[in-house]
């Protein structure tokens, strides 16, 4: 049996809105499939440089696509913002 190039298998599950937010950027970058979609996805995220800043304690479910609540108060490692706080912080 010929080896696979990308051995290793990703499972995710995502909620009917994150799923509908990855198929519309699917459909709008003309990505041949969803694999295809997450990938480039990963790909822009870890280029962009800023990423969280996690606690201990943090759970898989604090952590969404389109609702970022559970973000509030955790600040990307580079100290600068990235628009993950919750706007509604403090109101």
């Amino acid at each position: 049996m010929a080896e696979l190039e990308r051995p290793e298998r990703l499972q995710i599950m995502l909620s009917a809105e994150e799923l509908k937010a990855l198929e519309d950027f699917r459909f709008e970058n003309r990505m041949p499939s969803r694999a295809a979609a997450v990938r480039e996805l990963l790909r822009r995220g870890l280029a962009s440089g800023g990423f969280l800043r996690v606690g201990s304690g943090a759970k898989s479910q604090d952590f969404g696509v389109i609702d970022r609540v559970s973000y509030a108060g955790k600040k990307p490692r580079d100290g600068s913002s990235n628009g993950s706080e919750d706007p509604r912080e403090g109101a």
